[in-house]
């Protein structure tokens, strides 16, 4: 029995640059958060507002699978920077609590958050756009 399997790369480009300028954003966001309260409803547009972008980039790109890295990049910019702010607003002993808790539990939260959001826009755009420009699959059966 001959099996045939062929593997086209199908993804337009890396989008590796565009997620860590997303990052890094984010976690200006992030920072500016913990450390100012009265921002709460502020830094929750912004964030939603970064997140729809990289969402429209990433399902116009047909790069919707990364939304899953996304959250993992952000986590690694934003740890220490978090854990510092929350040791600031909260001062060195609760703040090292707080930030243990908000770097943890909190970015779990959070990332889950980001998939959903992002993953329905970049899903969205993706099936939006269609498959224009592209041959159409033909799977072939065993013989």
């Amino acid at each position: 029995m001959t099996v045939i399997v062929d593997f086209r790369r199908r993804a337009r480009g890396h989008v590796n640059a565009v997620m860590v300028v997303w990052a890094v954003l984010m976690t200006v966001i992030e920072v500016s958060w913990e450390l100012h309260a009265d921002r709460t409803a502020s830094s929750v547009l912004e964030g939603a507002f970064l997140g729809a972008l990289l969402g429209v980039y990433l399902g116009w790109r047909r790069r919707a699978g990364a939304v899953f890295y996304a959250p993992a990049l952000n986590w690694t910019f934003a740890w220490l920077p978090l854990w510092i702010a929350a040791m600031v607003r909260h001062g060195i002993i609760s703040g090292l609590v707080v930030g243990l808790v908000l770097v943890t539990i909190g970015w779990v939260v959070l990332s889950a958050l980001e998939i959903a959001w992002i993953g329905v826009i970049a899903l969205g755009v993706r099936l939006g756009r269609g498959g224009a420009g592209e041959p159409p699959v033909t799977v072939l059966p065993p013989r």
